[in-house]
């Protein structure tokens, strides 16, 4: 392993997806490092999207969460404790698929085609119509960051 380099994979780019009879959606190859891998699967009921994380991404969200200095201590527990009640674990089949928990796509109104999109440490399952406007924003704002850095 080269020093430096993460060892979990890097999420990135913009898959289409569908589900399947079971609620299962497949996972890009070049986003899994092992035969089956789990995850943690928690709702961002105010997006509207799926968060989806390996174990140790999961346990750094309650360490960022815990180092929240413009919240209380109360609240920052109270935050940890409402993430860990909302997550969900999930772990690939053979074919490189989870399931999707139900009452989490509920939450988050997963309704048609999906898009699974790479977030650095995790990456977010969208339904397709909600997923297309923010992308369009985020081209926007993209364009914006671009010329203030001068790419």
């Amino acid at each position: 392993m080269t020093q430096g380099l993460p060892t979990n994979p890097i999420y990135s780019g913009t898959f289409e997806r569908s589900r399947d009879a079971k609620n299962r959606v497949t996972i890009p190859a070049k986003w899994l490092s092992q035969a089956e891998e789990e995850f943690q699967v928690v709702p961002n009921t105010g997006s509207g999207f799926l968060m989806v994380m390996p174990p140790a991404e999961f346990v750094r969200l309650e360490s960022r969460l815990m180092e929240a200095t413009n919240l209380p201590v109360a609240d920052r527990r109270a935050a940890v404790k409402a993430v860990y009640a909302s997550a969900r674990g999930v772990a690939t089949d053979k074919q490189g698929r989870i399931l999707l928990p139900e009452d989490q796509c509920q939450k988050v109104e997963l309704n048609g085609e999906l898009v699974l999109v790479g977030v650095k440490d995790r990456f977010e399952i969208w339904d397709k119509t909600r997923w297309e406007a923010v992308a369009k924003r985020n081209a926007d704002l993209l364009e914006q960051a671009s010329e203030e850095i001068g790419l």
